[in-house]
C-alpha cells in the first residue's frame, strides 16, 4: 500500500496541491496525508493554515491532517533538522505515531532546499520527492547544493503557470523537468473559496494593495515598508482610484493600517483594511479590483494571468539593490515582476500602452540572473550568458546585475582588471576625497 504524504505551510500552496489532485497529477494511493507547517517566527502567536478561512473547502483531498509542529515539538519547523544518523531512528518513529505501518511512502514537498522539507526528504530515505512550487522562486536556480541523496530522488516539479513561457530553472541540475498544474483546475479550486472570510468588506472595483512585511526579512527597514505603502496609496490616487482596499500581511503592526489610513484622509481617498486572513485571490473574486499594486507579491501574477486584473508594481528597483547576498532567493521574483510588470507611477505603462518584456527576453534575462546567482550549480549556462550579457546589458538591463558580481565571475560587464583594485585601495580613495574637497573649496 501506498501513503503520499503532502506538506504545506500556506494555503495557497494546499491550494495548488488541491488542484493538482482534481487533475490527477497524483498516482491513486492508500491514504493520504496533508503535514501542516506553521513556519512564522512565531507560530504560537501566528494562524496554521489549517486554522484560516476556506482550509475545510480544500480539506477533503486528505484523510489525514498531521501538524509538523507538533510532532517536532518544542523546537521550530525552520530551524530543525535530523542529524543523518538519527534518520532511521525518526522513520520508526514517526511511522508508528502516524500509524504508516509499512506503507511504501510518496513524499510532496514545497523548498526543497531548506527545513522542514529537506529534513522529511531525509528521514524517508527511500520515498521518491514531488517538489510543488507556489510561487515566483520556482523560476530561479536552487538556492544551494542539495545533497544528490535528496536532490536524486526528485522526479518533477510541478508549478502553476504564472509567467507562461518560462520555463523553471530549479532542480534542473538534477534532470527535473517541470510539470504545469492546470490553470482551469487551480482557478476552480480558488472560486470554491470565493465566499469564505464572510467578514470581508463589501468593496466593488477598488484599487488592491497588497502588503508584504519586507521588513521582517531585513530587505527594507520598518519606516521604510510604511512609506512603500504610502507610496502605493499616492500612485493609485494619482491614477484617479478613490477606492482603495488594503490587504496588510498578517504578521504586519497594525500601526501601519493607522498611518495610511491618515493619508487617505489627506487624499480624499475611501480606504479600507482586510484583517481577515483569506488569500488575494479571495478579494479579486469578491471585489473585482480595477487595479492591484504591490511589490513583489506573487499574487500580482496571479491577478494578471489568472484574473486578467490590471497591476503595477512598486519599489522592485530599491529592493534589486538592496537584496544581499546576490544570491538571495528573493531576487528572482524582485527581477520577473520588475521586468514583467508597469511602474505604478508611469501611466502608459499602467494602461497597457507600453508592454513589458516578452517571454524570449525574459527568459534570456532570468536565466542570465540565476547564472550570477549560482554558477557552480549551473555551469552549462556559461555560454548562453556571456552570449546574453553582451547582447542586452544596456541602461535597462543593468539593474538586475552587480558589476562587482560580473567582475568575479569574468563575465561581460565586469571592470578591466587593471581598474579592478581602485574600489578597495585606500591611498586611491583619499587622493579622490581630498580632490573633490579641494574642488569644493575653489567653488566656494
Amino acid at each position: 500500500m501506498t501513503t503520499q504524504i503532502f506538506l504545506s505551510s500556506t494555503l495557497y500552496g494546499t491550494a495548488t496541491l488541491a488542484a493538482a489532485l482534481d487533475t490527477d497529477c497524483f498516482a491513486p494511493a492508500y491514504r493520504r496525508i496533508l503535514l501542516v507547517s506553521n513556519n512564522a517566527t512565531t507560530p504560537e502567536t501566528s494562524p496554521s493554515l489549517d486554522e484560516m478561512p476556506g482550509f475545510e473547502r480544500l480539506r477533503g483531498r486528505f484523510d489525514d491532517v498531521i501538524s509538523w509542529n507538533e510532532t517536532i515539538s518544542p523546537f521550530h519547523p525552520g530551524g530543525w533538522q535530523p542529524r543523518l544518523d538519527d534518520a532511521p531512528l525518526w522513520e520508526r518513529h514517526l511511522r508508528l505515531a502516524w500509524n504508516l505501518g509499512e506503507d511504501d511512502i510518496e513524499l510532496a514537498v514545497e523548498s526543497i532546499q531548506v527545513q522542514p522539507a529537506l529534513g522529511i526528504a531525509q528521514i524517508f530515505t527511500g520515498a521518491p520527492v514531488t517538489v510543488y512550487a507556489d510561487g515566483l522562486m520556482s523560476y530561479g536556480p536552487t538556492r544551494n547544493k542539495i545533497d544528490p541523496l535528496v536532490g536524486t530522488r526528485v522526479t518533477r516539479l510541478l508549478h502553476l503557470d504564472l509567467v507562461p513561457g518560462l520555463k523553471p530553472l530549479l532542480l534542473t541540475e538534477f534532470g527535473v523537468e517541470p510539470e504545469i498544474v492546470p490553470t482551469d483546475a487551480f482557478s476552480k479550486v480558488l472560486a470554491e473559496l470565493e465566499d469564505t472570510g464572510d467578514a470581508l468588506p463589501a468593496v466593488e472595483e477598488p484599487a488592491l494593495m497588497l502588503g508584504q512585511y519586507l521588513s521582517a526579512l531585513g530587505i527594507l527597514t520598518a519606516a521604510e515598508e510604511e512609506d512603500l505603502h504610502v507610496r502605493m496609496l499616492k500612485g493609485a490616487v494619482e491614477l484617479g482610484h478613490t477606492r482603495v482596499v488594503f490587504k496588510p500581511h498578517p504578521s504586519a503592526p497594525a500601526r501601519w493600517s493607522r498611518g495610511l489610513e491618515k493619508e487617505a484622509e489627506k487624499l480624499g481617498a475611501d480606504l479600507t483594511v482586510v484583517d481577515t486572513p483569506v488569500l488575494a485571490e479571495v478579494l479579486y473574486q469578491r471585489m473585482r479590483p480595477a487595479l492591484v499594486v504591490g511589490c513583489f507579491s506573487t499574487a500580482l501574477l496571479t491577478a494578471s494571468a489568472l484574473y486578467g486584473l490590471p497591476v503595477a508594481r512598486i519599489g522592485t528597483e530599491t529592493l534589486l539593490e538592496r537584496l544581499t547576498p546576490y544570491e538571495n532567493s528573493n531576487r528572482v521574483p524582485v527581477t520577473i515582476v520588475d521586468a514583467l510588470l508597469p511602474e505604478l507611477t508611469d501611466r502608459a505603462a499602467v494602461t497597457g500602452q507600453r508592454p513589458g518584456l516578452d517571454t524570449e527576453e525574459l527568459t534570456g534575462l532570468v536565466r542570465a540572473v540565476g547564472y550570477a546567482m549560482q554558477p557552480k550549480i549551473y555551469p552549462e549556462l556559461r555560454p548562453e550568458v556571456e552570449r546574453y550579457l553582451t547582447d542586452r546589458l544596456n541602461q535597462h538591463t543593468w539593474r538586475y546585475f552587480k558589476r562587482r558580481r560580473l567582475t568575479s565571475l569574468a563575465l561581460p560587464g565586469a571592470v578591466p582588471a587593471q581598474l579592478a583594485f581602485i574600489p578597495r585601495n585606500a591611498t586611491v580613495r583619499r587622493v579622490a576625497r581630498r580632490a573633490r574637497s579641494l574642488k569644493r573649496a575653489t567653488l566656494g
